[in-house]
């Protein structure tokens, strides 16, 4: 169902010499489940009846292109918003992860200085 030209886009070239790429984030999702069950019109010694069914559901998202120009190649990111606050956690840990070293840091400095000063 998915090869790698699902994922990774044919590089699509501009007139300027840019060629971009673009990636694409693909989920996909299976499901299945049944039961028996006694139904109004069964006779005796009748097996139960059977209920079952099925789903699946496939989902693209472009996520980032690609961007060559000459020697330079970058990265841009597509940014899409949070769809939990689980997503919005891990979207922002980076930042989170900067701050607090950051704070680490000039407490130690902070307290470098103090015993300097004493």
């Amino acid at each position: 169902m998915v090869d790698v030209n699902t994922i990774v886009g044919a590089p699509i070239q501009t007139p300027d010499g840019v060629t971009l790429i673009p990636i694409s984030k693909v989920t996909f999702g299976f499901t299945a489940g049944g039961s028996e069950f006694v139904s109004k019109n069964r006779s005796p010694g009748d097996k139960n009846a059977f209920g079952g069914g099925s789903g699946a559901g496939v989902n693209i998202t472009p996520i980032a292109f690609v961007v060559a120009r000459g020697e330079n190649v970058k990265i841009l990111s597509v940014n899409q918003p949070a769809a939990s606050s689980v997503d919005r956690i891990i979207e922002n840990a980076p930042e989170v992860i900067e701050k607090i070293i950051a704070l680490f840091k000039k407490d130690k400095k902070d307290d470098d200085e103090d015993i300097i000063e004493d």
